[in-house]
Order: structure tokens, then sequence, then C-alpha cells
């Protein structure tokens, strides 16, 4: 088994599909309330999904995958926030005009070229994931690129869509999606194929995140970012890793994706090896072994068996060996079998689909193993496999079965992957082509103008490379700088510093991490804007505030909705002259010192320093106190 990879010598590359949802008042076609989540439902509508031909005259090969399904699509409706839009029973509205501006701005953002006319397009989806069965999409901008490393990252384009339902569950033929997040205004930033590691992709997915964050117009949490890895090897194929939720996800994932392609390709010259060229040199038998499998003492037989089921024998001829040959890190060819009969023929429940050369051990008087290679007639140099459940799924697992090996042959199959935990994927469809792409007549193009593309040049924030270059400057921490610029206090940062002339790095601390540490121990840091925390630096560079005194004033404005001065009163900060806190500090002993193994200078004035700042509680600066009882030490040697 292949754990590490020489990404190079692979000739790995990988791209990304970044999709951000927008804050926008309203979804994208219709005037329905956007970022509304909702666990209940008013109503259900049941939907069967069919695939339409593109304007070519061609059927998309994933849609007729899906059709091949037979699900039913029930959707949760909730009348807070869908309308009859969203379930294709009324046209569209115009397009959210606020949305597009987003959209600019992230393009220009980008250095990208906007287009002269956003024009709608339809992109079909059979999943159920829309119940139209296609998303409406749009391009804003195109050749664009970002700083990245020591070179640039492409950025081919970027489109505005709405967003798609919530998966509730997907059992056998019957799948459950909420349609509160349906139509819900997103960009997709669609990057070259420029990444040539998982660290790289990694740090793309981050590098999208902060130049959408930085416009300061999208949504954060949970969901309201996901990226779409695309990842290919020398020989291989792209193949798309649907749904990464966060950036250090995707580095496992990506190294399993390279890993799997080399193997794929080691199993495609294994097939060669064996005279298998293509769909028609492999052959298979199905028989039905129910009766036998009846005696097995396996729970999920049984409760096939007792659903009405069958189990049938897919016999491959010439095939022994190859379920168990390596793909991902610790998965088989068998696993790439399971994925593809797990969704086509929905037969989900584990294992799934088992090789008959791996049976579990049986009763000897039962003969189980012995009576299934007799009835499928299996020869030493095949292998057959077990698939349950209704018979006209099982049928359908037997193609797939046969349909998995031809496209073994090829090599690495074009594919959309399920993300899954522990850096593992699984197969979700086929890759989609551009025959599910068509124009969508009931929407009119909207018209970008050099008076609306200068708006959104005014409205632009600094870029994520130019804020963090200027942070650097001040010596900041790159990870504070990342920091402040997603969770949107670089605003603050920038406008505390030209407004007060605070040192940049001190306000950085303040307002990044240590803003931070109090956010963790559960105070409302985040009520705190722009006016706010100006207040609490006038009073530092107004010589009224000490240093360390910042985070306990910000605290309890937090708290309890104090002004800066108000706070500092509450808490009893108030620098006074030197002379009364000298003076105060005269009676300090080491009384209370209990010295140490190897006693220090530094000791004994840490010691003091700490029962004097008890003392003065915020009267007097730190750095000052330090000095004036180190110099007291000194006059006492």
């Amino acid at each position: 088994m292949m754990h590490r990879l020489d990404y190079a010598e692979a000739g790995l590359i990988s791209g990304l599909e970044v999709h951000q949802q927008l804050l926008t008042k309203h979804k994208l076609f219709c005037r329905c309330p956007a970022g509304l989540y909702t666990e209940t439902h008013d109503g259900e509508v049941l939907r069967h999904m069919r695939p339409t031909l593109s304007e070519l005259g061609v059927y998309d090969g994933t849609a007729l995958m899906e059709f091949k399904t037979r699900k039913e699509i029930v959707y949760l409706l909730n009348r807070a926030n869908v309308c009859t839009y969203e379930m294709d029973d009324t046209p569209p509205f115009l397009v959210n005009p606020e949305a597009i501006d987003i959209a600019m701005e992230l393009c220009l953002m980008m250095n990208m070229d906007l287009i002269d006319e956003v024009h709608i397009a339809r992109k079909q989806y059979l999943d159920g994931s829309i119940p139209t069965g296609f998303q409406r999409t749009a391009i804003v901008g195109v050749n664009g690129w970002m700083p990245f490393r020591d070179r640039r990252l492409t950025v081919t384009h970027v489109s505005i869509e709405e967003d798609s339902c919530r998966e509730v569950s997907d059992k056998g033929h019957r799948i459950i999606w909420r349609t509160d997040r349906l139509g819900m205004p997103l960009t997709e930033t669609v990057t070259g194929p420029d990444l040539r590691s998982p660290e790289e992709v990694r740090e793309a997915i981050l590098l999208c995140g902060l130049v959408a964050r930085s416009t300061g117009r999208v949504r954060t949490g949970l969901g309201a970012s996901r990226q779409d890895v695309n990842v290919s090897v020398r020989g291989g194929s792209r193949v798309e890793i649907k749904g990464v939720p966060k950036a250090g996800y995707a580095v496992k994932l990506v190294h399993g994706e390279a890993v799997r392609q080399v193997n794929l390709l080691r199993f495609r010259e294994e097939l060669h090896r064996r005279g298998w060229r293509g769909a028609e040199d492999i052959r298979l038998q199905v028989s039905d072994v129910s009766d036998i499998c009846a005696e097995a003492d396996l729970g999920f037989l049984r409760r096939a068996l007792q659903a009405g089921g069958r189990v049938c024998a897919v016999k491959v001829e010439g095939a022994a060996g190859l379920a168990q040959m390596p793909t991902q890190p610790d998965t088989t060819f068998l696993d790439e079998l399971a994925g593809r009969i797990r969704v086509i023929a929905c037969l989900d429940e584990a294992p799934i689909v088992l090789s008959l050369a791996q049976l579990p051990e049986f009763p000897q008087k039962h003969r189980i193993a012995e009576r299934l290679r007799k009835r499928v007639r299996l020869g030493e140099q095949d292998d057959a496999f077990l698939v349950f459940g209704p018979e006209e799924d099982c049928r359908t697992a037997a193609e797939e079965i046969r349909l998995r090996f031809a496209d073994a042959t090829q090599g690495v199959p074009q594919e959309t992957r399920q993300a899954l935990a522990g850096g593992y994927t699984t197969f979700e469809r086929i890759l989609p082509g551009p025959d599910r792409m068509y124009p969508d007549t009931d929407s009119p193009p909207t018209k970008i103008t050099e008076a609306r593309m200068a708006e959104a040049r005014a409205r632009m924030r600094p870029a994520p490379w130019a804020r963090l270059e200027r942070y650097r400057s001040w010596r900041v921490p790159e990870e504070t700088g990342h920091y402040l610029i997603r969770r949107g206090g670089a605003e603050i940062l920038d406008a505390v510093v030209e407004r007060t002339g605070v040192d940049g790095l001190v306000a950085a601390i303040e307002i990044g991490q240590r803003a931070r540490a109090l956010k963790r121990a559960g105070l409302p840091i985040q009520r705190l804007g722009v006016e706010a925390w100006v207040q609490v630096f006038d009073l530092f560079t107004d010589g009224l505030l000490p240093r360390e005194c910042l985070g306990i004033v910000a605290a309890r404005m937090a708290a309890d909705g104090l002004d800066a001065a108000e706070a500092a009163r509450a808490e009893g900060i108030a620098l006074v002259p030197r002379e009364r806190w000298s003076a105060e500090l005269q009676a300090l002993t080491m009384e209370g010192y209990l010295g140490e193994r190897v006693d220090t200078p530094e000791k004994r004035l840490r010691f003091l320093a700490g029962k004097a700042m008890a003392q003065l509680k915020g009267r007097a600066p730190a750095a000052e106190v330090a000095r004036y009882l180190k110099d007291r030490l000194e006059a006492t040697r």
C-alpha cells in the first residue's frame, strides 16, 4: 500500500471551485429572505426528475446516470423562506442587483475583466438538490489572478448562482431535502489547475476565503463557504472532490485522490496484462443465490431476504484478486464498486457488496462458500461479487460492476466524489459535461455599465495581500493578520490606527489576539465596533489608560454597554502622576516571597511587580512600574 507520494513525480495538479454565499437581504431570483434557516416545514412536495436534451440535442451523462437511480425526491417547505418560484411554478424575478454588485467587487479585487452583460444560463442537476432540475447561473468576470507564493494563481472566471437545498436524508430510492437555503445568492470562483501539492490547495482555499471576507459582504459560518477541489495526476483524469467544508480537510483529501489515481493507473496496467482492453473483454454472469445465502448467519442478508429481496452473485471471469488491489490509502477496488452500487443501484446497507474471495467464515456444516463457488462455477482465475436487495436493484448493481471494470480498463474515470471524514472520498456521480448547460430564456441580460463599475471600485476595500503587507510592516504576526481579515477586525484596526495614531502592532494585538481570547471566555466582544475601539485607544494615546488595561476596559464595555470612559471608571482605572503611585509603593516589601533554589534579581523583580500592579489596579503603566522597581532593587544591593 502506498501512503507516501512524490507529487512532482506523479504530476499532481489541482484547481478550486469556491462557492461563497453572499450577504444579501433577498434571494437571487425572488424576494424571499436570504439566510433564514428553519428546522420545521409547512408542506411537502414530491418530485421525479427526468433528463432533457441540450441545445445541441445531446443528453448529459450525469443526468442519465441520475435518472437510472429512480429516486423519489421530497422537498420540505416552510412558507417563511420559500415561494412558488423555488418550486418552478412561477417565472424568476429580475436577478438581485445587490448580488451582482458584490460579485463585481469580488472580481475587481482579483484583477478580473468584467463582462459587458450578465447572461443567465441553466445548469442541469437531476440529483434533486434543486426542484427545477436546473440551477440558474451567470458569469460575471473572467481572466483574473491573485498573488500566491512566488507566482500568480489564475482565476478563470467568477459566476453568480443560486444555492441548492440542504439534504435531510438519503435512503434507498427516497431522498429528502430542506429548501430554506435554496435560491440564496452565491459566487463560484474557479481557479486554474495551478496548485501542485495538497498544502498549496489548503493555502489557496484560505486565500480565496480571505478575498471573499475582505469585501465585508459575504456570509460566514458553517456551510457559508464550500470548496470543490479538482485533482488529477499525469495520465489520470480530472476528478472533482465535492463539498470540502474546511481548508484543512483538503490536505488529506487531495493526497488520497492523488494516491488513488496513481493506483488506478497501475490497476489499468494489470487489467491490460490480463487482456482486458475495453468493455467487450469483460465477461459477466449473474446468478440468484438467495436459497444458499438464506442459511448464512448474516443480518444484512437476512434482512434483504425478509423484505422480499434477493441475493445475487455477479461472476466476473478472470477477476481473481482485483477487488483486493489498493486504491486510496487503506481502501481497495472493492470500495470503488461499492460506491457506484450505493449511488446508482440505491443499495446502501453495508457492506453493500462482498467479494466471494473474502466471504466471512461459516460453520462447516453449511458449506456456504463451497456451494456458492459451485453454483456460479467459479474458476481459480475468477471472482464473484454478492449484492443483496430488491431484484431490480441487484440487476442494476451487476451492470454497474461491469461498467466500473470497463472504466478501469481506460484508467481513471472522470467523477465527482463526495468528501468523507478521515480524508477519504466515495463516488457521487459521473463528472458533468458541457451538455448540461443551456440559455435561460426567462431571464433578460443585465448590462454592466461604466458607471456601475466605477461605483464598485469606489466601494472596494483593500485586497488581503495589500493589508497583510501593511501589517507585516507593523510587525503584526501573520496568523493575527489572517484572523483580523477573516473575522472583520481588519476594518476596525485600520480605522483605529488612522484616527488615533496608535502603534499598529499594539492595536492589532488588542483587537485581534486579546479580543479573540475574551470571546472564547464568553464575553460578547463582537458588540464593539469601530467607534467603541476608537474610544478605547483614544484614552490610551491621551495617556489616560495603561496598555495592560485596554482589554479590561473593552471587556467591560462589551458586557455592560458602557462607553470607554465609563468602563474605565467602573473598573477604577485612571492613571495618576508618578509621584503618587511611587509613594504608594514605598511600603512594598518582599514579604511572602518564598524564594527559589536559584534566586535571581529577575525573579525578585517579577514578584514585586505582581504585588505592585495588584495594588495600583491600573493607575500606573506597567512598564514604568517595572523600571521603578528595578532601580529600587539595584539601589539596595
